[in-house]
């Protein structure tokens, strides 16, 4: 085990043996008496590492593998083979010492009593942890400041919007101070506003307690603004690791090129671009957005600054959305208007 890994995945994989019913009436027939079954791959050989600290976001289409691969890391599903150890704990071994350190919080599924105001309902999982009443008190207080939920506390959670919700939901999870939080989709559904300052609550806790975070969403404005590092897996294999600036240089292969001019030369002729330079993307009144490769920008700029009266250029990276989308697409990343 590396000394300096939280998280360490090795080769972790999960099979389901699912039953495969023909269709139609016969079918169902058949199947009361002979069953055929399939076994379908959910995580397939995912190796990681992840460092005390990190804010991690993990990544890929519906059905890749995120969700199944959280629930192995929370102890809640047994692998099919390989191996994981979190905070130095086998996750599915169960152990009190390791489920006193994690937490995993579902953005779809509820932890707190659905009928019990929501200060009452955390007063009960503290209980659960072995928290006292001044120490859970002190720490239900401080996080609902910090998220503004406390004048909610006191209504049943049924009473509560998605978005007041899902903050006393992230208390819960974190009234205990794990050291390593599992997070699937905490903002799905959530208003631009109520996502914000779950994300702003999720940075700050992050820098200040030094909690490794491990982050699923669809949502790349979560990921952007939280992550550093992504890990991505599609069909439950992991195909990239790395910097979420590196997902440009590796899978973008152009950048976008925006040259503003004056409508008319001297002689009152209409500018146009040389032909060769790059794909036009957009025609403006005043100028033409161009898609360009990447090696041959530079070239480029010059090319348009020496044939054209360009009064203003700019030289911009194809959206991070556009890439991601694309890459759980499977197909050639390129930009949009």
């Amino acid at each position: 085990m590396d000394p300096m890994a939280v998280i360490e995945v090795s080769g972790l994989t999960k099979a389901f043996r699912t039953a495969r019913k023909a269709p139609g009436l016969g079918g169902a027939f058949r199947g009361l008496f002979r069953r055929d079954y399939e076994t379908v791959l959910a995580v397939k050989d995912v190796t990681f590492r992840v460092a005390e600290g990190e804010f991690v976001g993990f990544l890929g289409p519906n059905g890749a593998g995120k969700t199944t691969t959280l629930k192995m890391l929370s102890g809640l599903l047994y692998p099919t083979t390989g191996t994981a150890t979190v905070l130095g704990y086998t996750p599915w071994e169960r152990k009190d010492g390791y489920r006193r350190q994690f937490a995993l919080l579902l953005g779809q599924k509820n932890q707190l009593w659905w009928d019990l105001p929501a200060r009452e309902s955390l007063h009960l999982n503290a209980q659960i942890y072995g928290l006292s009443r001044t120490e859970a008190t002190r720490t239900v207080d401080e996080m609902s400041d910090l998220l503004n939920v406390r004048a909610q506390l006191a209504t049943p959670v049924r009473e509560l919007s998605l978005g007041e919700r899902m903050k006393c939901e992230l208390i819960a999870a974190l009234l205990h101070q794990p050291k390593v939080l599992f997070l699937d989709e905490p903002t799905i559904g959530l208003a631009v506003v109520s996502s914000q300052a779950v994300r702003e609550f999720l940075r700050s806790h992050n820098r200040t307690r030094r909690t490794t975070i491990l982050l699923t969403s669809h949502y790349m404005a979560d990921i952007r603004e939280l992550c550093e590092r992504v890990i991505i897996v599609d069909h439950g294999t992991v195909f990239f690791d790395g910097r979420l600036d590196e997902i440009l240089d590796r899978f973008a292969g152009h950048k976008i090129v925006t040259v503003r001019w004056d409508p008319t030369d001297a002689a009152g002729r209409t500018p146009t671009v040389p032909p060769g330079l790059g794909e036009v993307l957009e025609q403006l009144p005043d100028g033409v957005k161009l898609k360009v490769s990447r090696e041959r920008v530079i070239p480029a700029v010059k090319s348009l600054l020496d044939g054209l009266p360009v009064r203003d250029f700019s030289v911009e990276e194809v959206p991070i959305e556009d890439v991601i989308r694309q890459l759980f697409q499977r197909a050639p990343v390129s930009a949009t208007p």
